[in-house]
């Protein structure tokens, strides 16, 4: 802002430079004009009235016979002039003068011989048949006088002369006057242009700080049009245009940006994805690929001839496959969750009636591991979310717990809880089976694929070792809690839904 301020002032003192230099300028052409012009301006029109002045003396004379009254109109003609007048005939007599303080006619034709014989011809101002006019400079006085020599139609001869008037003194004076005229513009001039900047500075500052704020990206200010026609408002109305035109093109590159961004964001998950599954597959298949490979093996070679152990080795064979397969839909699966690829379908549903669902198809494997499971709860209880996956996570965590469950005072125990958290407005379902705890460094690495607490279990189980973490890629879509806890004579998984909308 400050910056401003500073050009706004430099604004200012520009134009009040300007007009300085401009009166100054006008000042002294006028001055050089003065001097220059003024002297043969004076002489050409002095000259035009001599010429003039000539022209009605001969007139009167040619009209009138009553020299004395002749004699007042030379009188007034000369007064009016400033002019000394004689004429005289040939043999030098004089007819009729105008200075009569000059004492006798010897005295008058005696100043026109000093002067028009005596005196230095300056310079010679018009000449014709009967009329000559000459700039002679008297020698004594030094004194310019305009000598009008001519011959009358009476054949008299007139003489007239005048004085110059002091130009340099004339042109001395009017300079002064001039210079301080000009001085004084100047002044007038400063005031003057303070108001008048201040004018044109204030749109100028709106304008400045509008562009400012549009370089910053903010587009928020706009110039007060008014209603006058003039390049100041034109700009504002171009600026204001150009605001609207730039923030509508950074909105659209905005949005373009992060389309773009997200567009690379889908493609590098993809590909991340794509390299992952090819590296846990890869993993993940070398055993049963090696079993396939050795039992397949086994029966071209016909290692046991007998049908009962090609059975077994075509059976061994068979389950591989099937677990190939499904290990490779459940990471595709998996996959798809992890990088957000799988559209949920929530909806209102029953989370006690799924449960028990859930137990109902568990009891086979229950009854086979002799597990007992806890479940009693009557209420209906409406969680939203995509029951599907929600019974995906009670089968791992209940398959994990019938799997993993050990005796503690006699038997092996599971038992679930839903419980209602009203601040958070979530449902919290828990899964405990007695047994072992896990290791504390353990709790949060047993979420990652594959990963095994011991390096022989999920073979061993018949898992395959995803499981939670297919629990983990749900509960991060739904930006749920999960995890598990270390229980005393057991440990307990838990995970939350959002209550029915």
């Amino acid at each position: 802002m400050e910056r401003v301020r500073n050009s706004v002032k430099s604004v200012r003192l520009k134009l009040f430079l300007t007009l300085c230099i401009v009166i100054t300028t006008i000042i002294l052409l006028l001055v050089l004009i003065n001097n220059v012009v003024l002297e043969k301006f004076y002489l050409y029109n002095k000259t035009k009235v001599m010429k003039h002045t000539y022209m009605k003396i001969n007139e009167y004379c040619n009209q009138k016979e009553d020299y004395e009254r002749l004699d007042n109109e030379l009188r007034t003609i000369a007064i009016k002039n400033n002019a000394d007048i004689i004429i005289k005939s040939n043999d030098n007599i004089i007819m009729l003068e105008t200075e009569s303080y000059r004492q006798n006619y010897e005295k008058e034709i005696e100043f026109f011989d000093e002067i028009s014989k005596k005196g230095e011809r300056v310079q010679r101002l018009y000449k014709e048949e009967n009329v000559i006019i000459d700039l002679i400079k008297e020698k004594n006085t030094n004194v310019n006088y305009i000598v009008v020599t001519a011959k009358l139609d009476n054949d008299l001869e007139l003489n007239m002369a005048t004085p110059t008037a002091d130009l340099q003194e004339s042109a001395r004076i009017s300079n002064n006057v001039l210079i301080a005229i000009g001085g004084a513009v100047i002044v007038i001039s400063g005031i003057i242009s303070s108001f008048v900047s201040r004018k044109f500075t204030a749109p100028i500052l709106e304008l400045n700080a509008i562009a400012q704020k549009m370089s910053n990206l903010d587009f928020s200010q706009k110039y007060q049009i008014n209603d006058t026609e003039d390049e100041i408002n034109n700009l504002g109305k171009s600026i204001n245009t150009m605001s609207d035109k730039l923030e509508k093109t950074i909105q659209q590159l905005t949005v373009n940006n992060n389309e773009l961004e997200k567009d690379i964001e889908r493609k590098s998950k993809i590909d991340e994805m794509r390299k992952q599954f090819i590296s846990d597959v890869s993993h993940e298949l070398k055993t049963p690929i090696a079993l396939i490979q050795g039992y397949a093996e086994g029966l071209v070679e016909n290692v046991n001839a007998d049908d009962e152990s090609r059975e077994f080795y075509a059976n061994v064979i068979l389950d591989e496959v099937n677990k190939m397969d499904r290990l490779v839909k459940q990471l595709l699966e998996l996959m798809k969750l992890e990088y957000g690829k799988r559209e949920f379908n929530n909806e209102n549903f029953n989370i006690v009636e799924l449960i028990n669902e859930v137990i109902r198809k568990s009891n086979v494997m229950l009854e086979e591991n002799e597990v007992k499971v806890d479940f009693n709860c009557d209420k209906v209880i409406m969680a939203y979310a995509d029951s599907f996956y929600v019974e995906q996570i009670l089968t791992n965590y209940i398959t994990n717990a019938i799997k993993y469950s050990k005796e503690v005072n006699g038997e092996k125990k599971i038992q679930l809880n839903v419980l209602l958290d009203s601040l958070k407005n979530k449902i919290r379902v828990t899964v405990f089976n007695t047994g072992d705890n896990i290791d504390e460094t353990e709790l949060q690495r047993i979420w990652g694929r594959f990963y095994k607490i011991d390096s022989s279990r999920n073979r061993d189980k018949g898992g395959t070792g995803i499981g939670l973490a297919f629990v983990k890629a749900i509960m991060n879509n739904y930006k749920n809690e999960y995890g598990a806890i270390n229980k005393p004579n057991g440990i307990e998984f838990f995970f939350e839904l959002d209550i029915s909308k």
